[in-house]
């Protein structure tokens, strides 16, 4: 009897998260994207109010898994998802997901105001935060050590960073990880000496770098990120197990309106339309 009632728990604990959600979308992952997709959310809800839609952020990582365990409808990522993750859902669900853009970005670096270096080329951001370069006078800088800030490793930004920055090596042991793009801007609009990255839509308050390609400095502009000059121009994406119906169908289809992209532009991201 001990033995059933445990499994009979064990049971009801798979079921009540995704039953205390009846009626509602759940839309998990990215904190790059948890701003924008709160406002989403917001605006669609105004104009439909039987429509209910709960957006909370935690990392790409973090997203997606939960689409994995069937725990959230949409997962917000701003990486594309890995073959791991798609394996894994295609053994639970039988299903390979499908796969939405819904804006665009460019992964920025950001120094205090202070700070008198304006732009970088990727391979000293490279070896800043491989730990090749520690001092702001090897790029051009005052005669200072650099304290460096990243991302989690759940984020979709480090990973993003990782692969297209670093080509898959690990970052500099001494990097201080923070837990969301906010926090990252906030550390370096205090350390003067700080460097940090995220989304283009977070940079309040910090100096955002130029990369060096060439003879050009490219700033994360609309322009560029829209064309893909900008070297690390990214999607956001959103996943589904399926492809989207009811209301999580209603929503994406607001996301990518007219009106859902001048919500992107008004955030501080780049429309996809």
């Amino acid at each position: 009897m001990k033995n059933l009632i445990a499994s009979l728990a064990a049971v009801l604990l798979l079921v009540l998260p995704v039953a205390a959600h009846a009626g509602t979308v759940t839309v998990k992952g990215s904190d790059t994207m948890v701003i924008l997709g709160q406002r989403w959310a917001e605006e669609l809800m105004k104009k439909n109010p039987s429509i209910k839609l709960q957006v909370t952020g935690g990392g790409s990582g973090v997203g997606l898994s939960a689409l994995i365990n069937g725990t959230t409808d949409i997962a917000m990522s701003s990486r594309p998802m890995k073959d791991s993750e798609g394996e894994k859902l295609r053994t639970r669900f039988n299903t390979t997901g499908t796969e939405i853009s819904v804006a665009k970005d460019g992964v920025t670096f950001y120094v205090n105001e202070s700070n008198p270096v304006d732009a970088l080329t990727m391979d000293q951001l490279k070896g800043i935060y491989l730990g090749d370069i520690t001092n702001w006078k090897q790029v051009g800088g005052p005669d200072a050590p650099i304290v460096v800030y990243s991302r989690e490793n759940s984020s979709g930004t480090y990973v993003f960073v990782k692969d297209n920055l670093l080509n898959g090596d690990d970052y500099t042991s001494t990097a201080q990880t923070l837990p969301g793009t906010a926090a990252v801007v906030n550390a370096v609009a205090k350390e003067k000496h700080g460097i940090g990255y995220g989304g283009a839509a977070y940079a309040k308050g910090v100096k955002e770098l130029k990369l060096k390609k060439g003879n050009e400095a490219l700033a994360p502009s609309a322009e560029n990120i829209k064309s893909g000059k900008y070297p690390l121009s990214r999607d956001l994406y959103f996943y589904l197990r399926n492809k989207p119906t009811g209301d999580a169908k209603a929503f994406i289809d607001f996301a990518l309106s007219p009106e859902g992209q001048a919500l992107v532009t008004k955030v501080g991201y780049f429309p996809v339309k």
